[in-house]
């Protein structure tokens, strides 16, 4: 959140030519802002490029798009169930639902003909039937997702900033405990793509969203006809143009990184990473920890981690934005504090246990044709329901 500089004695006609100046120039004013930032996202850049690797560089960019969009287009998966629950205006939904098309017009295909990339597949159990509706329930009272949290903290907004760290260890405490949750009952993952071969995949999730986009857009329009209130338009411009870009973003990470984007897994990582050194908890006998990629990614630095370069990048792409428009937000209560602060560890641990929160298990579920994607929604937004009267009583 962006505060006002103080006034000293001796600085009030400083302060007012800038005043006017920026209120002049609103567009130098922005420059100013960014310029700093800029430099550092180049430098950052150049040294990823001379010190880690070409992709890892070009993944950071990609996570710069991928912030600027979430932050600079407002869009919000959380915010976007909650619009269709509380407001019955769908375009939040319509925007996703776009999203998702575009994403599996394009990763689809790529998935058919190059063997190499992989989808986000996740398996059917106990522990995705839970962590999808505990999640789902605890996204609404943190005011985000995996995403939401990240880009929202890169703007600085409270809340978020002190969340995202709880968000880490609940997914870090998730991963010690995804053996047992496991054994509970869990079936082998499945891609559409593999079963059923690209273009078959590609023309059952069209239809799918399309099934969901009818349904959505009948209840909006009923509900508000009920209510005696004018239909809503079903499309933003902001949601649309968000959707674009998002799913362009999206399909380069899967070129670049070999893998679908994700978030949550950073998180936990970073977490894991300081048990690690600290020497806190022994991971080489922990079932997900010991892992020989997980073992890999402990011992490595954090900048080799696809996923985490994303994450940074988000952070950066969100400061961007905030730099040119500063985000605002409400004072927090010492309740609703403790309330968001638990909630964002739970929200940590519950996406560990469903494999994902709305980017990696239903954003690049869906998109790559994991039947699991399809399982998380339902689940997740049952939670929502719960969880948006939750954040109603608590007063968010």
């Amino acid at each position: 959140m962006s505060t006002a500089t103080p006034i000293r004695s001796g600085d009030t006609n400083v302060s007012a030519s800038a005043t006017s100046a920026t209120s002049a120039n609103p567009l130098a004013s922005q420059t100013k802002n960014r310029l700093p930032l800029a430099i550092v996202f180049v430098l950052f850049f150049a040294w990823l490029l001379w010190t880690v690797s070409v992709r890892q560089a070009a993944l950071f960019a990609v996570g710069l798009g991928l912030g600027a969009v979430l932050a600079g287009k407002r869009f919000g998966f959380t915010t976007g169930w909650r619009m269709l629950v509380e407001e019955k205006d769908a375009s939040g939904v319509f925007g996703q639902l776009l999203l998702l098309a575009l994403a599996a017009a394009m990763a689809m295909p790529l998935l058919g003909h190059f063997p190499e990339l992989t989808a986000a597949l996740g398996p059917p159990s106990i522990s995705l039937l839970v962590g999808a509706f505990v999640f789902g329930l605890c996204m609404q009272i943190a005011d985000g997702c995996g995403s939401g949290t990240l880009y929202k903290a890169g703007m600085g907004i409270p809340m978020n900033t002190a969340i995202l760290p709880m968000f880490a260890i609940g997914s870090f405490l998730g991963s010690l405990s995804l053996g047992w949750w496991l054994d509970l009952g869990a079936l082998q993952p499945v891609g559409l793509v593999t079963a059923w071969g690209w273009q078959y995949a590609l023309l059952a999730t069209l239809a799918a969203l399309g099934v969901v986009a009818l349904g959505v857009a009948a209840y909006t329009r009923g509900a508000n006809a009920k209510a005696g209130r004018p239909a809503k338009p079903l499309f933003s411009r902001r949601w649309l143009v968000g959707a674009v870009l998002l799913a362009l973003l999206a399909t380069l990470n899967l070129v670049i990184a070999g893998q679908p984007w994700g978030v949550v897994y950073g998180f936990g990582l970073w977490a894991a990473k300081v048990a690690n050194a600290t020497g806190a908890i022994d991971l080489t006998q922990n079932w997900f920890w010991s892992q020989p990629g997980n073992a890999a990614r402990l011992h490595e630095t954090v900048l080799l981690d696809v996923t985490s370069i994303t994450n940074i990048g988000i952070l950066g792409g969100a400061l961007w934005v905030s730099a040119s428009k500063p985000a605002s937000a409400k004072p927090l209560s010492g309740k609703q504090w403790v309330v968001a602060l638990v909630a964002g560890l739970i929200l940590g641990y519950s996406s560990r246990l469903a494999f994902g929160c709305n980017v990696g298990a239903m954003f690049s579920g869906i998109s790559t044709g994991s039947i699991h994607g399809w399982i998380w929604v339902p689940l997740a937004f049952l939670g929502t329901i719960f969880g948006l009267r939750i954040r109603r009583h608590f007063g968010f």
